[in-house]
Order: structure tokens, then C-alpha cells, then sequence
């Protein structure tokens, strides 16, 4: 028999009838060491179940009212203990509780196992968020949309992308380590993202459709597939970068040496390899129209009625561009949408701005003779030899015209000066997106673009004061204003497109106006390839040109005395201005 001592047997008197059960601690048989064992035996014989596993719970016993424990006389205590579970009985009860130095290397090392866990969920969100930001788009199929099987990708999953990255980036700010090991951890889904982007769209841009495809047109106002697909990328491109330049990631002023200027460097070149092609294709359709703003407008001019306003035609270029301005509007406004490609925008726009200075300031000057005089209106009736002069609008002609006369033919077009072109183009060329303006990145740039578009607003009043400068000046008082008219017309305008205008200035028996290459014994071609090159090798050529022109100027009895008055003012100011 198992002798097992009463306190380990205190758990245990739930199982004994309720005639033996003892009220308290204290036992009512006399012997301590025969009633456990006694106890023990009864139990085992009465519950055989035991020594059986619990892996499954026992029901719980129903209670019954008849069965309620009897309190005993001799008890000290009138309650009964409380009756506990099964469970109790597992080994599991016997275990030891595990020791508080375990618990306290648990609590040290919490941080650092969220931290790692945390970097490892994070890697594993932003290489999914790459693979769905490329993946196909789901929805119906656009017509003309699919290029081998595949489409475009769709705007906004840059924005998405970059909004996933800053809102993980603004919440370990507080977390200077963290913060270091985030930036690190984005160096293998944007690598990853850099990598199949380059994949995608290298053989897109060495497409013929993509090289040799000729600019949009009238006919032909939208990009093709290809061009579309590449377009695609550069504008998701885009939109990434957004987030990379709203928390300075990859620049060089960046002093916390994220690692990541390869990764934006790699993909500020995808989008130069995309919008560059495209807008010099367009520039390159521009050049030729803007140059031919040079040659005088051969619209036949012809003889108008009396009192009648003859309408002016601008230049076929003028009017060319009318027609295909918007459509290259709508494309460079497609191209141009990212901070990146602000740089490329400028760039155009000063470009052609500057074409067209050049050709307006140096078309020759064609002067229009004015509408006839009522009085001196041409008669249409044929004199006979010795006849007199008939009235014009005899009274028995006028009774004798039929009820209903023919149609008067349309008034006839008298060619449109340059200035009147200049104001048109400045119109036409404002169709263009400027850069943006409110970011640091890009306001030299509209600063730049700002000021090459000044100069074309002001060049129209240039050229209208000009060509009305009288011919003749009696006192040297009148050369003196007339120049410090021209001087504050010419602000805004490059000295070097001011001057051959200035020289256009009309003189009595003047065959032909000068020209600046002439006056400093260059050509034509290598003056402008020389000094017109662009608003900066211009500006640096100023002062050296002008004060070259001042030199020749009183030998030369073609040009007006207030152009030397004029030009002497323009070399001050410049001086004043050179630091």
C-alpha cells in the first residue's frame, strides 16, 4: 500500500463520498498515516479513469441537490470548500513556473525582435507594391491600346508607390536606427523596380516607330503605341520621383548617406531617353518654319477703295503655326509633367523663342505705302483726247444703275508688318506649358523662360517705334529724345536683336539697311554662327559688338543719327551692369 501524505491529498477530497469528507485541514481519524492511504485506495478503486490521459476534457458533473454535503457537529467551519476543476489533476500542475530571469532577457530583447520582424515585413510589402505597380492592368481592353499583347501602364501607380514609401519613412522619423535601416531596406525592391523598368523600355526606345516616327501633325495629333507605352513609363517614372524630391532621397545634399543617388540617377535617365527624342523631334519641325519669319511676306498687295481698312495677312509661317501650335501644345504638355523634364522644357522654349528673335529682328523692312486719298482716288472712266475730266459720280450714271448691283469684290490684304507677326507669334508660342514656378529645382528655369518671352512681348513696340522714327531730324535735341525712346523700349530686348532692328531706322536716299556682320567685317552666316548662337553667347558678345558698330557708325552716312545716339546709351547701361 502507497503511503502519501495528507497535504499533497488536499486537491483530492472531491473524490471522496461526502460521509468522509473531512471539513477542514484537520483529520477526524486518529491515525494520519492509515487514512491517506485508505483514502487513496477508495479513490483509485471508485474512479479508474484516473491515471488516463486528459486530453480530453471530463463533462461536467450535474448537480444534485439530494447529494449536498452534511455539515458535521464537531466541524469548526459550517462552508464547504469550493469544488475544483479537473484540470487540476493534469501533470501539468506539477510543473515548476519558469524562472524570472528568462521573463526579464524576453523584455530586453522585445525591441530589437520588432524591429527585425518589422524590416522583414516591410521588404517583403514593397516588393509586392513594385510587382503590382507593374503589373498588367486588369479592366476592359482600350482600343489601339495593346503593344505585343501588352498595355500601358496606368497613371497614378507611381503616386501610389511613392505614397507607400514616404508614409513608412514619416513613421520611424522618431527612430533615428530604424530610420537608417528602412533607407537601406529600399535599396532591393527600388533596384529591383530600376532594373525591369530599363527592361521594358529599352527595347521600346530602339524601336524605329519610336526613332524615326515623325513628329504629331494636323492629320496626325496623337503619339503611336509605341511612344505611348514609352510615355507610360517616363510619367510613372515621374510620379515616383515626386516622393524622392518631397524627402530629398538620393540628392547631394542629402548628409545621411541613404545610398539611394544610383537608384535616382538611374531613373531621372529614363525619362531623358523618353521626353529628349520626342521634343527634339518636334523642335526640329519648328526650326524651319520660325527661320522663314525672315523672309518678307510675298502676299501681292493691290490697291484699296477709299476709306477702307485693307485686312493685314501674316506670314505663311505665322499662319502654319496657327494651325499646329495646339497639337504640339497638347504632346509637350504630356511629356513635361515631371520636375525631371522642366530642365528639357526650358530648354525648347528658349530655343525657339530665340529663333524667332532672330528672324523678326533681322527681316528687312518693306515699307507700306499708305490707302489712297479720297481726293486723289484713281477715275475708272477713259478720257478721250481734248475731253475734260468727267465728275465722278455723275447723277444720270447713278439713275441709270440696275435695281440690284453685283456683289462689291472683298477688300484687298496688304501683308502684315513684322510687328504685327511678332505679337502673333508671342501669342502663338504662349500656348506652351511654362515650368513650374513654385518648386526650388525649377524656378531658374521659369526665370530664364520668363525672360526669353519678355523680350519677344517687347520687340513688337521696338519695331513700330522704329520704322516710325522720321527720316529726317532738324536739331540734335529730337535725335537725343527719339533715342531715349528707343533705349526704354529696348529693356527687355537683347541688345543684339535690338541693334539690327534700330538700324532699320529709315534715312532719305538710303538704298538698303545695313547689316551688323557687314558693320563689323564678318558674314552674315558667321556672324550668326559666331554672336546668335543663343540668349548666352549673345549677351556675352554684346558689349564687344555694340562698341565695334560705334566705331564705324560716323563713317557710314546710310544709317540715322539716332542710331549712334542710341547705341553710345546702350554700351553705358551695359558697363554699368557688368560687375
Amino acid at each position: 500500500m502507497v503511503v502519501i501524505p495528507t497535504s499533497s491529498l488536499d486537491g483530492w477530497n472531491f473524490h471522496l463520498p461526502p460521509s468522509h469528507r473531512p471539513l477542514d485541514n484537520r483529520h477526524i481519524l486518529p491515525n494520519p498515516f492509515t487514512r491517506p492511504a485508505i483514502l487513496f485506495t477508495m479513490n483509485v478503486l471508485k474512479h479508474p479513469s484516473f491515471f488516463r490521459p486528459t486530453s480530453r476534457p471530463t463533462s461536467p458533473t450535474p448537480v444534485n441537490v439530494a447529494s449536498a454535503p452534511v455539515t458535521r457537529p464537531n466541524s469548526s467551519s459550517g462552508l464547504e470548500r469550493a469544488a475544483r476543476p479537473l484540470n487540476k489533476l493534469s501533470l501539468s500542475s506539477f510543473r515548476r513556473p519558469s524562472p524570472s530571469p528568462s521573463v526579464a532577457l524576453t523584455n530586453a530583447t522585445t525591441t530589437l525582435v520588432q524591429d527585425g520582424s518589422y524590416l522583414e515585413i516591410l521588404n517583403l510589402k514593397l516588393s509586392e507594391a513594385v510587382s503590382k505597380a507593374l503589373a498588367q492592368p486588369t479592366g476592359p481592353v482600350v482600343a489601339n491600346e495593346q503593344l505585343s499583347g501588352k498595355r500601358p501602364i496606368p497613371s497614378g501607380r507611381g503616386h501610389a508607390l511613392g505614397a507607400l514609401i514616404a508614409s513608412e519613412l514619416k513613421a520611424t522619423q522618431e527612430s533615428p536606427h530604424l530610420h537608417r535601416a528602412l533607407l537601406r531596406t529600399l535599396h532591393r525592391p527600388l533596384s529591383v523596380l530600376l532594373t525591369n523598368l530599363s527592361a521594358h523600355l529599352i527595347p521600346l526606345i530602339s524601336s524605329p516607330a519610336f526613332q524615326h516616327a515623325p513628329a504629331p501633325s494636323v492629320q496626325s495629333p496623337n503619339l503611336n503605341l509605341t511612344q505611348t507605352h514609352a510615355v507610360a513609363i517616363a510619367t510613372f517614372v515621374g510620379e515616383l520621383l515626386e516622393t524622392f524630391d518631397e524627402l530629398d532621397l538620393g540628392t547631394d545634399v542629402d548628409a545621411r548617406g541613404d545610398g539611394l543617388k544610383p537608384i535616382r540617377e538611374g531613373l531621372v535617365s529614363l525619362i531623358n531617353r523618353v521626353v529628349g527624342p520626342l521634343i527634339n523631334a518636334i523642335r526640329n519641325e519648328l526650326i524651319p518654319v520660325l527661320e522663314a519669319l525672315e523672309t518678307p511676306n510675298t502676299i501681292n498687295m493691290t490697291k484699296t477703295a477709299s476709306g477702307v481698312k485693307s485686312p493685314a495677312v501674316h506670314h505663311p509661317s505665322v499662319v502654319a503655326l496657327q494651325a499646329v501650335m495646339p497639337v504640339y501644345a497638347k504632346v509637350i504638355s504630356r511629356l513635361t509633367t515631371s520636375a525631371v523634364s522642366q530642365t528639357t522644357l526650358a530648354t525648347f522654349l528658349i530655343s525657339i523663342v530665340w529663333r524667332g528673335l532672330v528672324a523678326l529682328a533681322h527681316r528687312p523692312y518693306a515699307l507700306v505705302s499708305p490707302p489712297t486719298s479720297p481726293g486723289l482716288a484713281p477715275v475708272t472712266l477713259k478720257k478721250g483726247r481734248g475731253s475734260t475730266t468727267p465728275p465722278l459720280t455723275p447723277r444720270a450714271f447713278n439713275i441709270k444703275l440696275p435695281p440690284s448691283r453685283p456683289p462689291s469684290p472683298p477688300p484687298a490684304c496688304t501683308p502684315a508688318p513684322a510687328a504685327v507677326d511678332a505679337r502673333a507669334l508671342y501669342d502663338i508660342l504662349g500656348l506652351f506649358p511654362l515650368p513650374i514656378g513654385n518648386k526650388e529645382s525649377t524656378r531658374l528655369a521659369r526665370e530664364v523662360v520668363d525672360d526669353a518671352f519678355e523680350g519677344l512681348k517687347a520687340l513688337p513696340a521696338l519695331l513700330d517705334a522704329v520704322h516710325a522714327v522720321p527720316s529726317k531730324v532738324d536739331s540734335h535735341e529730337r535725335v537725343g529724345q527719339l533715342a531715349e525712346e528707343l533705349e526704354v523700349l529696348a529693356t527687355e530686348v537683347p541688345l543684339l536683336i535690338a541693334l539690327p532692328v534700330v538700324l532699320q531706322a529709315p534715312t532719305n536716299g538710303a538704298s538698303s539697311t545695313p547689316s551688323v556682320g557687314s558693320l563689323i567685317g564678318l558674314s552674315t552666316g558667321q556672324y550668326r554662327k559666331e554672336c546668335l548662337s543663343g540668349f548666352g553667347r549673345a549677351e556675352e558678345c554684346a558689349i564687344t559688338v555694340a562698341r565695334r558698330v560705334l566705331d564705324v557708325l560716323p563713317n557710314n552716312s546710310d544709317v540715322h543719327p539716332v542710331v549712334f545716339r542710341w547705341l553710345d546709351m546702350e554700351i553705358v547701361e551695359a558697363m554699368e551692369q557688368v560687375p
